[in-house]
């Protein structure tokens, strides 16, 4: 599959992964769980449906395995881009409030999200 067309569909299905991530999120800390758990636990719910639509769609190809080994890849990325998220969630709260958090987490995942496909094309999804 193109680079572009991997781009459209990681794009369509990270936005999906993202709203769930951030509604998770914004729900959980208004109820008054940290931001921090909060964030763990929102993006735990689009890693969820992320690592399978992504292997089955995005990067579906004749080299693409979905097993074990790429499932370890993807949690050693997703641990690595949930401690950043997690600690930029937190500064951010810390130095401006929850509700900028709340809008920062956006251009955060965004950030993250470019790495994740740079490491999902090359590495996540490969033998």
């Amino acid at each position: 599959m193109s680079l572009p067309r991997q781009g459209q569909h990681y794009l369509v299905i990270g936005l999906g992964q993202w709203l769930l991530d951030w509604a998770v999120m914004v729900a959980l800390s208004h109820y008054g769980l940290s931001v921090e758990l909060a964030n763990i636990a929102g993006r735990v719910s689009g890693a969820l449906i992320g690592f399978w639509l992504n292997g089955r769609i995005t990067f579906a190809g004749d080299d693409t395995v979905i097993g074990r080994r790429q499932l370890l890849r993807f949690v050693l990325m997703w641990a690595l881009t949930t401690a950043i998220s997690t600690w930029a969630m937190g500064a951010i709260n810390h130095l401006g409030g929850l509700k900028w958090a709340w809008l920062a987490k956006p251009a955060v995942e965004i950030a993250l999200g470019g790495v994740g496909f740079v490491l999902s094309r090359h590495w996540v999804y490969r033998r």
